[in-house]
Formats: structure tokens, C-alpha cells, sequence
């Protein structure tokens, strides 16, 4: 790859990474501000109907399949062969597509709202009334908007990642301080479900004038919807459905069941998954910009290229796992107790430990699944999320029936850990023929060195924890210490990325 072309790639992905910690910087302020204020100005129960009624409603956005990723990749697929006609094609499959998705969505909501009182026995019966109605109207407007996510697949496939972090970000924005003005004053549950609705609808108008202003080229044509283009995206779709369907298994049911199980645990697993939510989102919003890029290298036919792509990506993703993660694992109950109420702080904290863990471990694959969605070979890889799924699913509900909230969160790890030995031992060879990696180059350089960091940390973990319980007044130094072990963690990070600049040379020099 010429320098001067390299310089551009490389600043393009910076500029859409970027845009993409934007939109997830502000669905990050809106998750670190809104639960302590809610929290604070409704009851316990309230605020459990609400984070229930969110859940379920966010269930629909599953039935996407997959489109809105099929638009961003056979957009950039076919801007780099320079077909139009394919181009519009897909873009119009998809738009009518995820039309009646939206329309089976609406069935969907509304099912959930009847089935209510089964789905949660132990919630009061006086809620349901407000569950029903909440849901409802957050469920009809998260519907409504899966045509909209057309719009930003071609915002994607154009690689104007702006656009989204603009669109969403500030409807979000928007949404959090109308529901924060509505806790304030004391309103019902179901006008802070018509304020959420709204921003929502902001949103899609929102996309839908930028999508016309920016690349009006991209148009719906319903003589364009053919056989062979529906079945090219069923085949395409197919597996991405699987993969979201194993997302589901994973982390989708969580609430539902500790809500079945410990409803009084509602709130605070609740508040733990949501900055669970941030630590997923700061990893797909920096690594989801390589899905293009890796559609365009395939086009070229450039298996080193994603290889060395991959190798990177994967090195510099479990470096910031690691930045971000150790913080909330060493602190995780005076974070939650800080941050809610140190009624929840025990409780909280030790489910926050486990579910970071847990994401730790799954996240570092970002980037690999960002990749083979852009070359459109996740299709080789369908066993290894049905077993993360499947065996997370299992596991939360045995150990949740057993041990409640806490009992989820260790199924949750156990389905992670499954998961990345099952991408390590069946993905990594199924694909070597697009993307060209050794598995023992892939475990040592991209996960093995940059994961070393976490052992000094882990032992004075070890350390302070054992002498907190032995030997009284401890506890001034806990922080100081603890500084201390994260400043040095810093500089073996630092060391390592320098290190990586300077023998792996980026993107050029990785082999």
C-alpha cells in the first residue's frame, strides 16, 4: 500500500472513529447522568418498570436482521466496483425489508404488553397498568424507526459515520433532558414514555433530511426488488441473524430474569448493565468503523491486508479493555455506591465486577466480528455465538433460579469464556482463506502481550483485598495504593504501544 494512501486510510478512520465515540460519548453521558437522577426522584419499583419497559422495547431493534449492516456493506462494496444499479438495489431491498420488520414489530410490542403479568409474577399488580402503557408507546416508536436505520446504513457504507453521531447523539441528548425535567417534576411513567418517543421520532426525521441532503444518488426503487437481490441479501442476512440472535441469548434476557427471579435487584443490575453498555459501546463505536474498509480490501481481494488489519485492531481493542475495564473491576462498589446509593453499592458492585469481567473477555472479538461482516464471511461463523448464546442462556437461568441477580451475572461470564475458546479453536481457521492469520500469532500478539498489563493490578488486587480483611485501618491507603498500580499499568501500556509502532510499523509491517 503506497505511504501517502496509508496517511489518508489511516486518518479516515481515526476521523470516523472519532464520530463514532461522539455518538457513543453522548449516549455515554446520557447513561452515566439519567439512572442516579431517576433513581433519586422515583421509587424503586417505578424506576424497575421503567428499565423493564426499555428492555423489552429495545428487543425490537433485533428485528433489523442484519439490514442495516447490509446496506453500509454493499454500499462501500459497490461504490469500489462503481455499480449504481447494485448500489440501489440492496439500499431499496432493505428499505422494504425492514418496512415489515417494523410492522411485525408492532405485533411483537404489543404481545409483550398483554403477556405482561407472566412475563414478571412478582411485580406488583398495580404497575402493570403503566408497564403496559410505557411499553407501548416506547415500543411503537423504536418500531417505527427500524426503516430509518436504511438511512444510516448508507451514512455507513459512504463512510459518514458523522452523520450518525450527530442524528442519534442528539436525540439522545434531547430525550435525556426532557426525562430528566419530567423526574424532576414528578411525572408519570407514561409521559416520560411519550418524551422518549418522541426524541426517538426526532431522530429518524432527522436521518431522513440528511440522507436527502447528502446522498441523494441513494434512492428507493421498487423495480429494483428482484429475486436474486433478495436472496443474496437472505443469504447475507441469515447469519447476521444468528449472530444477533446469540446477542440476544447473551445479554438480552439478563433483566428479564433477574426481574423474574429478584425483582428487588432490578435497579441495581440494571445501573451495572448500563455501564456495561458504555464499555461495549466505546469498543464497537471505535472498531465498527473497520467494516467498510474491510468490504473495499476484500473487494481487492487483499487477504494480508485484513490479516495484518485484524492483528492490529485486536491489539489496540484489548489495550483499552484494559484502560477502561481494570478501573471499574477494582472500584466497582464505591463506583455504583456513589453513583445510586450505598443501599445498592454491595449488591451493584459485586455484579458489576463480574459482568465487566464477562465483557472483557467477549469484547475483544469486536473487531474480528467487525471484519467478517465486512467481507461478508460471517457466514463461516455461525456454531460459536449459538454457543455463547446458548450456554449463557443456561447457565443464568440455573444459577439465577439458585443465587438471584449475581447468579445471571456468572452465566453471563461462563457464556464469555465459551465464546472466545470457541473463536479461538473453530472461527480463526474457517477463515484464514480471506483473512490471512496464524491462530498462535493472533493469541500472542494480539491478545497475550497487551493483556500482560492486567497482572500487576490483578496482584495488588490480591493484596490490598486480603489486607483490608486482616489488619484494621487498611482502608486510607486502599486508594493511594491502588493509584499507584493503575499509574504503572499506564506506562506498561505506553511501553507497549510504543513498542508496536515502532517494530510492528501499524498497518504496514505486522505479518
Amino acid at each position: 500500500m503506497d505511504w501517502r494512501n496509508e496517511t489518508d486510510l489511516k486518518r479516515s478512520l481515526v476521523k470516523n472513529a472519532i464520530s463514532n465515540l461522539s455518538r457513543g460519548g453522548a449516549a455515554a453521558a446520557v447513561a452515566l447522568v439519567l439512572p442516579p437522577i431517576l433513581v433519586r426522584h422515583m421509587t424503586t419499583a417505578s424506576y424497575s418498570v421503567w428499565v423493564l419497559a426499555l428492555q423489552a422495547a429495545a428487543y425490537l431493534g433485533y428485528l433489523d436482521f442484519g439490514l442495516q449492516t447490509a446496506v453500509g456493506r454493499y454500499i462501500a462494496f459497490a461504490n469500489e466496483k462503481q455499480d449504481p444499479k447494485s448500489r440501489d438495489a440492496i439500499f431499496s431491498t432493505a428499505f422494504a425489508g425492514l418496512s415489515i420488520a417494523a410492522a411485525l414489530g408492532l405485533v411483537v410490542v404489543a404481545g409483550i404488553a398483554l403477556a405482561a403479568h407472566s412475563i414478571f409474577p412478582a411485580m406488583p399488580v398495580e404497575l402493570l397498568p403503566a408497564l403496559r402503557m410505557t411499553l407501548l408507546i416506547v415500543g411503537v416508536s423504536t418500531a417505527l424507526g427500524l426503516p430509518a436505520s436504511a438511512w444510516n446504513g448508507v451514512f455507513v457504507g459512504l463512510q459518514r459515520f458523522d452523520i450518525p453521531a450527530i442524528t442519534v447523539g442528539s436525540g439522545k441528548l434531547l430525550g435525556a433532558i426532557g426525562l430528566i425535567v419530567a423526574a424532576l417534576t414528578g411525572r408519570s411513567l407514561v409521559t416520560m414514555a411519550m418524551i422518549a418517543a418522541a426524541a426517538n421520532f426526532y431522530s429518524y426525521a432527522f436521518q431522513f433530511a440528511m440522507k436527502r441532503r447528502l446522498a441523494p444518488e441513494v434512492r428507493f426503487h421498487p423495480g429494483l426488488i428482484t429475486r436474486p437481490v433478495v436472496k443474496e441479501l437472505l443469504g447475507y442476512c441469515m447469519s447476521l441473524t444468528v449472530w444477533s440472535l446469540s446477542m440476544l441469548l447473551v445479554s438480552g434476557f439478563d433483566l428479564l430474569l433477574v426481574g423474574r427471579f429478584e425483582f428487588a435487584a432490578v435497579t441495581p443490575y440494571a445501573v451495572a448493565a448500563t455501564l456495561i453498555t458504555f464499555l461495549a459501546g466505546l469498543q464497537v463505536a471505535i472498531f465498527g468503523v473497520i467494516m467498510p474498509h474491510s468490504a473495499q480490501l476484500h473487494a481487492r481481494s487483499d487477504s494480508t491486508e485484513l490479516g495484518r488489519l485484524l492483528l492490529n485492531s485486536t491489539r489496540i481493542g484489548v489495550l483499552l479493555l484494559c484502560v477502561t475495564g481494570l478501573p471499574l473491576i477494582v472500584f466497582a462498589s464505591p463506583i455504583v455506591g456513589t453513583w445510586i446509593g450505598h443501599q445498592f453499592a454491595a449488591s451493584g458492585g459485586a455484579v458489576l465486577a463480574l459482568l465487566v469481567i464477562a465483557n472483557m473477555v467477549r469484547l475483544t472479538g469486536v473487531p474480528y466480528a467487525s471484519i467478517l461482516i465486512g467481507t461478508g464471511q460471517q457466514k463461516l461463523i455461525l456454531i460459536s455465538p449459538l454457543m455463547e448464546g446458548i450456554s449463557n442462556l443456561v447457565a443464568s437461568i440455573l444459577l439465577g433460579m439458585r443465587f438471584g441477580a449475581i447468579g445471571v451475572a456468572w452465566g453471563t461470564l461462563i457464556g464469555a469464556v465459551i465464546g472466545m475458546l470457541a473463536n479461538l479453536v473453530y472461527n480463526i481457521p474457517r477463515t484464514k482463506g480471506c483473512i490471512d492469520i496464524s491462530r498462535s500469532r493472533y493469541i500472542s500478539f494480539a491478545l497475550a502481550a497487551p493483556s500482560a498489563c492486567l497482572l500487576p493490578v490483578c496482584l495488588v488486587w490480591c493484596v490490598l483485598a486480603y489486607f483490608r480483611q486482616s489488619v484494621p485501618g487498611v482502608s486510607g491507603f486502599l486508594l493511594p495504593v491502588a493509584a499507584v498500580s493503575f499509574g504503572l499499568c499506564a506506562f506498561f501500556l505506553i511501553r507497549v504501544a510504543m513498542q508496536d509502532r515502532g517494530s510492528a510499523g501499524g498497518l504496514r509491517d505486522v505479518k
